[in-house]
């Protein structure tokens, strides 16, 4: 059987699972062994102990569990609460002020959780309700809970990321550095359209008496407020910082990170016991079923590889005879549609092998088109009717809201998050200017 029939045979064994609902990483290990057996035979079995070698005892991997626990101290212990609070009373009485700041920390909160879905529901459970109790248009607190919580994969430290640098042997600290700049753009154009759209129809966001309250605080609560804010945004700032400056690795400022945030919690006096275990218990979780995943797939992308589809995926790409950014607008689409079925850690795991060295192969920098491919699944992942990050919002959600409401909210900052991905791909330095400046 030729490489193009084998690869069509897989695809369909895994809509077939998925529609079914098979567990992820069970269904893509499994379909790659059962197709090799009648293919390769007993040999295919290899496969299984050589990426259990690369993946497991990968050391940028040793990373993924630092951050996610990082992240489920920060919304347990309420840190997430207290930037919440510092940014709220530091933006002050204006139109939107509350979208804002749920822009600007839920987008930090879910670059601390690292992945879609936990930072969704995380900005969710912190920030939808108080939008709801003052009176702001659902559409537009669903939908900047959507554009804050999922810009977790795209701000730095992203375990998408990380995926992608041991997926293709890349710089973890050149990819967090390409991605600043598109984060930064991103958040500005996000917070431009609140502002914009709260100034044309004042109804989306009114001001009440809880904003007038927030800046009529006594001055030592003030201070409180802006202290514990600083201290957490602080946090993050040198979780990122020690890997810009080499100080640490990435797996080391994790690390620093989780020590940071137990302080915090200290220092907050929201340290409790009980909190530490449920963190542990949570993160423990979150990390077998990411790394279960991480192993299902990665069997399937290394059985798809051995098989031939890379020099096939390039031959096709060749043989078209189009533009080198063509084929990477084509890389994009596909890699837009399997958004619509599975998550983020997947697409990264099956797509960054296949197609980042034919990118490197056409001329680009695997740094800049790692960074489209993020951009690109943020995307992929919210675009209706079948985006997989949406049914995460729906679990937000309150009770009444429909799937269709949830697909007006979030139409807005997909489209911003377009509109960053095509200049991004038009203007390559907007990614490659700061890890060029300061890694070189």
């Amino acid at each position: 059987m030729g490489i193009e029939a084998l690869t069509g045979l897989l695809l369909v064994f895994i809509f077939i699972f998925f529609a079914l609902g098979a567990p992820v990483g069970l269904a893509l290990g499994g379909i790659a062994m059962a197709i090799g057996y009648f293919t390769w035979g007993d040999a295919v079995f290899n496969v299984i102990p050589t990426t259990i070698e690369s993946t497991y005892f990968s050391f940028i991997l040793l990373a993924i569990p630092l951050y996610i626990y990082m992240g489920q101290f920060f919304t347990k212990s309420g840190i997430g609460d207290a930037m919440f609070d510092a940014s709220q009373m530091v933006i002050g009485r204006i139109k939107g002020s509350l979208a804002i700041s749920v822009i600007l920390v839920c987008s930090m909160i879910g670059a601390m959780v690292g992945i879609i879905g936990a930072g969704i529901m995380t900005s969710g459970s912190i920030a939808l309700r108080p939008m709801l109790d003052r009176g702001y248009n659902e559409r537009l607190a669903l939908g900047v809970i959507m554009a804050g919580g999922a810009l977790g994969i795209l701000i730095p430290p992203s375990i998408p990321m990380i995926m992608f640098a041991a997926a293709t042997h890349n710089s973890i600290g050149k990819m967090f550095m390409g991605a600043m700049m598109p984060a930064l753009l991103t958040v500005t154009l996000l917070i431009s359209y609140v502002v914009i759209s709260c100034r044309i129809d004042p109804k989306k966001a009114p001001i009440t008496q809880s904003d007038s309250d927030n800046q009529k605080r006594p001055f030592m609560e003030k201070i409180s407020v802006a202290r514990d804010g600083f201290l957490a945004m602080l946090l993050i700032v040198a979780v990122l910082g020690s890997i810009i400056t080499g100080v640490a690795t990435p797996t080391e400022s994790g690390a620093i990170g989780v020590v940071g945030a137990i302080i915090l919690s200290i220092i907050f006096k929201r340290f409790k016991v009980q909190m530490f275990l449920n963190v542990g218990l949570q993160t423990a979780m979150l990390v077998s079923v990411a790394m279960w995943i991480i192993f299902g797939a990665s069997v399937f992308s290394n059985f798809h590889l051995l098989m031939g589809v890379q020099s096939m995926v390039s031959e096709f790409a060749l043989n078209l005879n189009l533009p080198p950014i063509m084929i990477i607008m084509m890389f994009q689409f596909i890699m837009l549609l399997l958004g619509f079925i599975i998550d983020e850690f997947i697409i990264v795991l099956m797509c960054a092998p296949l197609f980042t060295p034919i990118a490197v192969s056409l001329g680009y920098d695997p740094i800049w088109f790692g960074v489209l491919m993020i951009l690109n699944i943020l995307i992929a992942v919210q675009t209706p009717p079948y985006g997989f990050a949406l049914f995460y919002l729906k679990g937000v959600a309150p009770p009444g809201v429909g799937m269709a409401t949830i697909y007006k909210s979030v139409l807005p900052f997909i489209t911003i998050n377009l509109i960053v991905l095509i200049t991004c791909m038009i203007f390559p330095q907007i990614v490659l200017w700061l890890p060029n400046k300061i890694m070189g």
